[in-house]
């Protein structure tokens, strides 16, 4: 039986990573471990398959984290569940200074980017990119920065003891990024244990013939098999020959095992990366 949860991350603690485990797993005592890269994620996993591994696949505004796909697919893992995170930005800085008092913000560069209608309205802040949101924060709060502020999660700025000048500082409010929970064959059935089954990832090729994706579409429609996600890859060493990668939604898990095994005529290297059920959204 599992009982703390080992979960690896990409970035630092109080990263928006950090805030999915806790949400995913609510009132459960996790381990996080920090990783430099999503490489790292995935090496840390194939030392010890003990850990849950949190990976982040797409953004409604930045779009899908291409690399993500090839590494899920290579680590052997499956995905056991997902978790959609409404992004907020907030700014803050060391106690006892006030936004007019900040010469420069420090922040990963898509939140900046993300942010900037606000950081538009103040330009007395040098914009600065760093490498990680929640970094920024403990960058600052470690170096007793005065001066400088962060964007980052308020999560974040409460755990470097930050103190938060404003919040949802974002310029679209609906910003959500797309987690993906993934664990080894050995903690599946205990993970899922009782749980739903109704949204699926796969990845895939199809044969040269004319209209051979058309047709494997085809068929998850007329099995009642909604297709709520399509990614084309190419496949290196393979001149503009690509690889697919789909999530599906359904009522019936029988039904969508009977149309994966209706597309194997016309599919080659099929790959089911996960059976699971689809994940809430964080308002």
């Amino acid at each position: 039986m599992i009982m703390m949860k080992k979960i690896a991350i990409q970035g630092v603690a109080g990263s928006f990573h950090e805030s999915a485990a806790h949400l995913y797993f609510p009132d459960e005592e996790l381990k996080i471990i920090s990783c430099a890269t999503f490489k790292d994620v995935f090496k840390t996993v194939k030392k010890d398959n003990s850990v849950i591994a949190i990976v982040a696949i797409e953004n409604t505004i930045a779009g899908s984290l291409l690399p993500n796909y090839d590494l899920i697919k290579n680590s052997g893992l499956k995905i056991i569940g997902e978790h959609k995170l409404r992004i907020r930005h907030s700014i803050c800085a060391l106690p006892g200074q006030e936004l007019k008092q900040l010469t420069e913000v420090h922040s990963h560069p898509i939140a900046l980017m993300q942010c900037a209608d606000f950081l538009d309205k103040h330009h007395n802040l040098r914009v600065i990119e760093n490498e990680d949101t929640a970094g920024s924060a403990r960058m600052i709060a470690k170096k007793k920065m005065m001066g400088a502020a962060a964007i980052c999660s308020t999560f974040a700025a409460n755990m470097y003891g930050m103190e938060v000048l404003a919040e949802g500082i974002e310029t679209n409010k609906h910003n959500f990024t797309r987690f993906l929970i993934l664990a080894s064959d050995e903690l599946v059935p205990e993970l899922q244990q009782g749980g739903v089954k109704n949204k699926s990832s796969l990845v895939f090729t199809v044969s040269h013939l004319s209209g051979a994706l058309s047709k494997v579409l085809s068929i998850f429609s007329f099995y009642g098999i909604n297709l709520t996600k399509i990614q084309s890859l190419p496949i290196i060493g393979r001149e503009w020959e690509y690889q697919f990668y789909i999530d599906l939604s359904y009522d019936d898990y029988e039904r969508y095992r009977q149309a994966v095994d209706a597309i194997d005529p016309l599919t080659k290297d099929v790959i089911i990366l996960g059976d699971y059920e689809e994940g809430k959204q964080t308002v």
